[in-house]
């Protein structure tokens, strides 16, 4: 381990993070691919080959480069040689395809894009729409068209680049939102964002020496980065990586590797647990997870079956990454708690017309950097969303959330997914919570829909799908969420629907609903006379 300290703040840049390490600690292992190794000074090696291969075609400091492809050791060749260049990479969602890969690609307005043999398909159905040929391919070039070979770019022993101008504050990357409601936006991310994220995790996890880290996330998605590349990169521990999650395989290539630290999102977790109990299920290495999201009531349980520590929850977004979390001399923190602000951030919970909101009632979190680059650099190629989204130096995160006597926050909702009516704010997270427990719905989405009654004011509406072969009377639903939760979480309107609108990673669109609104199919408690007990 070679936890890394600069001169100064503004050094702290993810080129200067890999040199030095390959300085310090040359043999030191630092990426486990299967049976691949790579250590410290080999990486460094082929980012430098890879960055004089790109420079050759013309790639400068400030243009991106975009890549589609499956998680591999070359994804992180390709960002670290992109950023020694001064240049930026730009992930593409792997499961992206047709009109919304190649929407995503040209926003992106890529120098050049590479792709993998499995991809390369996908890339070449909207090559006559995209808006640069200069496309690399891993594997077989002639999958495209007048694609050039990935492995071609490959200058050997090439020199540093030149990075003396680089700055922490510089954008190095853009992060493509999910587009749950509205147009997907770009995010970019400087070093600075990075190195903050990472210096928590670290913390919170305690590394040490002996520690690896173990990744099974997409590199699409900016935790993979953030919880194990440039955490392993920074503290100069080595990173193990697979290609997917297999609720299978996990715990045996946690082994394999030796792994002492993983994280876990979504449903990763459940899937383990939800694995049929085995003898060996707490004889592995692991000793440290964090698992996002994972249920209070759970933990304990989780913990106890396969001897883990679970990390505490906090809560962050692309924007601002680490928005609260765990003091660790505050722990255990409260049941289903978010943890507290960041030192280093200063945060407030504000009502429609910007005013602090009181213990206990929900306010949207806004957020006001202590220090500069603290958080993202604005919205690539978007003015207006970047004005949109601040109100003076207050960044308005659009994350609803509590906070209690003590100062502990708890995550409410998505401001754009809540319902304002008579004067509440209504979590349509919490009413499809409830909604979700019913054994006959197999997803569903609650949001917003104009009230009749007043313009200021929204109704709940709940569209949900069921499970084949079953059948559900709204008006039993509706029953149901008033016998499980406040009154207020009954929806006015429940209709149920073939289908939701889903992004390519599967996060409903809620503003496609609420374009759609209320059709002639969906149920009106108040015309068919129900009023839910409180």
């Amino acid at each position: 381990m070679n936890a890394l300290q600069f001169e100064h703040p503004t050094l702290r840049t993810i080129g200067r993070a890999l040199q030095m390490q390959a300085a310090a600690q040359p043999g030191a292992v630092f990426l486990m691919d299967g049976e691949q190794r790579f250590s410290f000074a080999q990486v460094n090696q082929r980012v430098n080959d890879l960055a004089a291969g790109l420079a050759a075609q013309g790639l400068v400091a400030g243009e991106r480069v975009a890549f589609y492809m499956g998680s591999a050791p070359e994804v992180i060749f390709l960002a670290l040689a992109a950023n020694k260049l001064g240049a930026v990479w730009v992930p593409i969602n792997s499961d992206y395809k047709g009109d919304w890969l190649q929407d995503t690609v040209n926003r992106s307005r890529p120098h050049i894009v590479v792709t993998d043999g499995a991809h390369a398909p996908r890339l070449g159905a909207v090559l006559e729409q995209l808006q640069t040929r200069r496309i690399a391919v891993l594997g077989d070039p002639d999958l495209i068209p007048g694609a050039m070979s990935f492995d071609a770019l490959y200058v050997p022993d090439s020199p540093e680049p030149d990075i003396s101008a680089q700055r922490a504050g510089d954008t190095c990357a853009v992060l493509w939102t999910s587009g749950t409601t509205g147009r997907s936006k770009g995010v970019m991310q400087s070093h600075s964002v990075w190195f903050n994220a990472v210096d928590s995790g670290n913390a919170m996890f305690g590394t040490t020496a002996g520690d690896i880290a173990y990744s099974v996330l997409p590199m699409y998605n900016s935790a993979a980065w953030v919880t194990a590349i440039f955490r392993a990169l920074i503290a100069g521990i080595p990173l193990a990586m697979d290609p997917a999650f297999s609720v299978t395989h996990f715990w045996e290539r946690v082994d394999y590797y030796k792994a002492t630290q993983s994280f876990t999102l979504g449903a990763m977790h459940m899937l383990l647990w939800n694995a049929p109990a085995r003898a060996d299920d707490a004889r592995h290495t692991l000793r440290k997870l964090m698992a996002v999201p994972m249920p209070a009531a759970l933990a304990a349980p989780f913990s106890e079956r396969f001897a883990v520590e679970l990390m505490p929850q906090g809560l962050g977004q692309s924007e601002a990454m680490t928005l609260l979390n765990a003091p660790r001399d505050e722990l255990p923190m409260p049941p289903n708690s978010c943890g507290k602000p960041s030192p280093r951030l200063e945060v407030r919970l504000a009502d429609d017309n910007g005013q602090d909101v009181p213990e206990g009632e929900p306010g949207e979190v806004w957020v006001r950097p202590r220090e500069p680059h603290l958080i993202f650099n604005g919205y690539f190629d978007d003015a207006a969303a970047t004005a949109a989204a601040y109100e003076g130096e207050w960044y308005k995160t659009g994350d609803m959330a509590k906070r209690d006597a003590n100062g502990w926050y708890y995550f409410s909702d998505r401001k754009k997914d809540a319902v304002r009516l008579k004067g509440r704010n209504i979590s349509t997270f919490e009413v499809e919570m409830v909604a979700r427990r019913h054994p006959d719905i197999a997803d569903c989405a609650a949001f917003g829909v104009p009230s009749d009654l007043m313009e200021a004011e929204t109704e709940l509406k709940l569209d949900l799908v069921l499970k084949p072969g079953t059948t559900l009377e709204p008006l039993e639903l509706a029953r149901f969420i008033n016998e499980n939760a406040p009154y207020f979480f009954v929806p006015r309107y429940i209709e149920i629907v073939a289908t939701l609108p889903y992004t390519p990673t599967n996060k409903v669109q809620k503003y496609k609903l609420r374009e759609k609104g209320v059709g002639p199919g969906a149920w009106d408690a108040n015309k068919a006379g129900f009023k839910a007990e409180r």
